[in-house]
């Protein structure tokens, strides 16, 4: 039986919520709950709406009210793939973020920030790393050396998989 889920007179029931705390630098960034897709032991699926407040305008992207977020975490991969969708069910793309494993206790699931993101439009054209440059004044390529390689193999990672025939979808 998988972590997320008991057992009532033999029936699986799944858990309904988590809640997502994302830490940077020691700190969390922001938290929020989520419904609890699916937890295979390696890889945690939940579902959000925009925990942002207000509108977020990336210029190549705007997450706002009423965008729905699917999100994959893995307890053994320094990323993390979050599908996201408009209110109207449209796919607007892909926002991946380079973490530390996942780490999922009771009803919480905790993620640390690395800095490095990819933004992969719903075309798969446009792929782009972003904030590399946080990333290099975070001080954790000097800190922690085997963290930041294993941050910049995973954003090199997801770029390779951005750009193949299958893009993101070969992950989920």
């Amino acid at each position: 039986m998988s972590a997320n889920s008991a057992e009532a007179d033999g029936v699986r029931v799944m858990e309904p919520d988590l809640d997502v705390i994302l830490r940077k630098a020691g700190r969390t960034k922001i938290r929020y709950r989520a419904a609890l897709l699916a937890d295979d032991g390696t890889r945690v699926t939940v579902r959000a709406p925009w925990a942002g407040a207000g509108v977020r305008d990336f210029g190549f992207v705007r997450f706002e009210p009423g965008d729905v977020f699917t999100e994959h975490y893995w307890r053994d991969r320094w990323y993390a793939v979050k599908e996201v969708r408009a209110g109207t069910g449209a796919l607007k793309g892909w926002y991946c973020d380079v973490t530390r494993p996942a780490v999922r206790t009771g009803t919480e699931l905790v993620v640390e920030d690395l800095d490095l993101d990819l933004w992969c439009p719903a075309d798969g054209t446009d792929v782009r790393r972003l904030d590399e440059d946080e990333f290099a004044a975070s001080g954790l390529p000097e800190r922690d050396p085997a963290a930041a390689a294993h941050a910049v193999a995973a954003l090199d990672a997801l770029e390779r998989l951005a750009r193949g025939a299958d893009g993101l979808r070969a992950l989920l």
